[in-house]
């Protein structure tokens, strides 16, 4: 582990920090989403079985997880590509890969991607929701769960001596389930071990990121390197994001480019535009020193989302 002290480890191995340059810290570049397939109502099921058209564009952007096809990011390998070396082009460096067990992590083709792009690649050890834990993950123990966490950075994942530079995102539902519970503490256990980051996705309640952060605090967590993403959909009121802002983890907005008109996942929450994203940084850092580690990103994982990570690059510099 002393190797890799100060080093990020990518999928092609490890590298000095000033070798990363421009970064975007949550992204999806191979990976099946079909644990959160959302069926439309009757009349529209016909549009879930039909392929991704610019005829069905409308619809898509607002109902992206009720298309079957839209959610097999793993069948756009070419296109991945093609956003990669667009994304090279215009001054970006790495990308950190944030699929874990359960979506279809597949580090051969990250490490594929990334010896044909020039982009750094790291990938994230761990699990994804409960709902997509095998029986056997379930009955694990925390020490169990811990030794595989470690072993995909230290040793290589999914049976490959390709290792994981972060653990995350690591998956929780709301209300967290018991195995949830699990692996956030050997979450925790595992990078008190080896030092890395962690990347969290929250539970869809604006109670969620406090709970997980105090779970993984009790079980030995370094907050200080912990990511909270998807803030953009779980907390709203100014109040409480600046509060759990306190607690010292990165806030991470990481749905920039998705503008519709409802959350498929709850009806309740408005999904905010880009602009309003940008706003809610600039009030949550503005004077406020400690409140600085924010993230915007742009978490692309349906397929019709793929619309070139330059693109988004620039879209950033113009209005940071």
């Amino acid at each position: 582990m002393s190797s890799l002290s100060g080093k990020v480890q990518t999928v092609l191995g490890p590298i000095q920090p000033e070798q990363l340059g421009y970064t975007l810290t949550h992204e999806h570049l191979t990976m099946t989403f079909n644990c959160c397939y959302s069926p439309p109502p009757p009349p529209q099921k016909a549009l879930s079985e039909e392929p991704i058209l610019m005829k069905n564009l409308f619809w898509l952007k607002q109902n992206p997880y009720s298309n079957r096809e839209n959610l097999l990011l793993n069948q756009e390998v070419d296109t991945i590509k093609a956003e990669l070396l667009h994304f090279k082009e215009v001054g970006g460096g790495s990308i950190v890969e944030n699929t874990t067990t359960g979506i279809s992590r597949d580090v051969r083709t990250l490490k594929v991607m990334a010896e044909e792009t020039g982009v750094n690649i790291i990938s994230g050890a761990g699990f994804y929701v409960d709902a997509t834990h095998s029986s056997e993950t379930r009955s694990m123990s925390v020490e169990q769960l811990t030794k595989i966490l470690v072993n995909e950075v230290l040793e290589g994942a999914d049976g490959t001596d390709i290792k994981c530079g972060i653990i995350g995102e690591i998956g929780c539902s709301w209300p967290l389930t018991e195995s949830e519970r699990k692996i956030l503490q050997a979450t925790a256990e595992a990078q008190a071990q080896l030092g890395c980051p962690v990347n969290i996705h929250p539970g869809r309640s604006s109670d969620a990121p406090f709970q997980i952060l105090r779970i993984l605090q009790e079980s030995g967590a370094d907050i200080s390197k912990t990511v909270m993403s998807h803030l953009d959909r779980t907390i709203f009121d100014e109040k409480k994001l600046l509060e759990f802002a306190e607690l010292g983890s990165y806030l991470e907005y990481d749905l920039f480019g998705t503008e519709m008109l409802n959350y498929q996942f709850n009806d309740a929450v408005d999904m905010p535009s880009d602009n309003e994203r940008i706003k809610t940084e600039i009030v949550c850092t503005s004077g406020k020193q400690h409140l600085l580690p924010f993230i915007v990103l742009s978490d692309a994982i349906p397929a019709m989302r793929m619309q070139q990570y330059g693109v988004k690059l620039n879209h950033f510099r113009t209005k940071a």
